[in-house]
């Protein structure tokens, strides 16, 4: 294995009950709390009621910060760190899924930065010696695994670039994770976020090194338990074993455990990244129609894990085929996947009308180091047009 250093210093509370048991502790030594939220989904199925009441028992000063999009903008995060600001803010207390969660970290910077994080955390790497304001997170839907990272994905409109970064300092303090929470999210949601848990897995296990490597097996087995679970929660939505296994499998993907020893590749994300910035789509949709079309490009190059994929994933018995027709059988595999699932498998099914904003937005896309083949930008264009239609 590659060498790494590992940290994670989020708190998990997981379970049914967990917000009853041990909000109103963990918030114990604030006095004002920033209620982030996002379009308003949590006021309908009893979340806000139930957190709104713990936090006001408990004597906390309440200062909303809704309206988060399912595509967090910069100036929205500038807008929460000025309430942040203006408030005087103890503790930002994130409730949602991904979006609020990544949102929540950038303000929480940004709050305690006076210069501009984009400027000098996002557009490039940068090196955090501000103290964030204090995040914690109860997580409502399963799919991008931020609750367990510093991880933030933010959509610069203005500039047409979507961009992300994971800085251990932005790592939430406490992470509550309640599977029942999710029962409310409407089916195709479910999906979406259970198809990016599965790209998270895939876009680590198809990097280097290919040495045999304890990532490489809980990747397999994470896969199958998404996969597996994912089925069963379109079936029963409240299955409460699918639903929790779904919530873990998507902190498992991102909570940097997989990623050590491995250089990650992420290309198919920086694809879909530009692609959301340009037309605000789904990210778990784009994620699913790029990626089957993304591994029939890359496969031959990558071709040992791709026949593992096939074989451990799938379970496709080899049957006297050649490892390039096993790899590529895989690859199909996880596309009758997407479509048995009900994900889009086409840019027009996404809303994507326009084709010729396609080459503007492959030569805006950042070229991952990580890939089984580097990209270029024709290469891109060329996958973005094989998922047009």
């Amino acid at each position: 294995m590659n060498n790494f250093i590992f940290e994670n210093r989020t708190k998990v509370y997981f379970g049914e009950g967990c917000v009853k048991e041990y909000l109103a502790c963990l918030v114990k030594s604030c006095e004002t709390v920033m209620f982030a939220y996002g379009g308003g989904s949590i006021k309908k199925n009893g979340v806000y009621d139930e957190v709104t009441g713990i936090l006001q028992k408990a004597g906390k000063r309440i200062v909303e910060f809704s309206g988060i999009m399912a595509n967090p903008t910069y100036a929205k995060v500038q807008e929460g760190a000025a309430l942040a600001r203006k408030e005087s803010v103890d503790m930002i207390l994130g409730v949602g899924g991904g979006s609020v969660m990544d949102c929540c970290k950038a303000v929480s910077l940004a709050a305690r930065y006076d210069g501009d994080i984009w400027e000098d955390f996002w557009a490039r790497p940068g090196v955090i010696e501000a103290e964030p304001l204090p995040l914690g997170v109860i997580v409502t839907v399963a799919g991008t695994g931020s609750e367990c990272n510093g991880g933030a994905v933010i959509t610069n409109e203005q500039k047409k670039v979507k961009t992300g970064r994971d800085y251990p300092k932005l790592n939430p303090r406490f992470a509550l994770m309640d599977p029942t929470y999710t029962y409310s999210v409407p089916v195709r949601q479910m999906v979406s976020g259970g198809f990016d848990i599965l790209s998270h897995i895939m876009e680590t296990y198809f990097s280097e090194p290919n040495t045999d490597n304890v990532s490489d097996d809980i990747m397999e087995a994470l896969m199958r338990s998404v996969i597996r679970n994912l089925r069963a929660a379109i079936q029963n939505p409240r299955d409460y074993t699918a639903r929790s296994n779904l919530m873990w499998d998507s902190t498992m993907g991102e909570n940097r455990l997989i990623k050590m020893g491995k250089k990650c590749d992420f290309q198919c994300h920086n694809m879909e990244h530009q692609l959301g910035a340009y037309t605000d789509c789904n990210h778990g949709c784009g994620l699913a129609v790029l990626h089957p079309v993304y591994y029939r490009h890359i496969y031959k190059d990558g071709l040992p894990k791709f026949v593992r994929f096939a074989q451990n994933v799938w379970g496709i018995a080899r049957r006297g085929q050649t490892d390039e027709e096993l790899a590529l059988a895989g690859v199909e595999a996880l596309a009758d996947f997407v479509q048995e699932i009900g994900l889009p498998t086409t840019l027009q099914e996404l809303g994507v009308t326009d084709r010729t904003m396609l080459r503007e937005i492959a030569d805006s896309c950042a070229i991952s180091a990580g890939s089984y083949r580097k990209m270029s930008h024709e290469e891109i264009l060329e996958i973005f047009s094989e998922c047009f239609a």
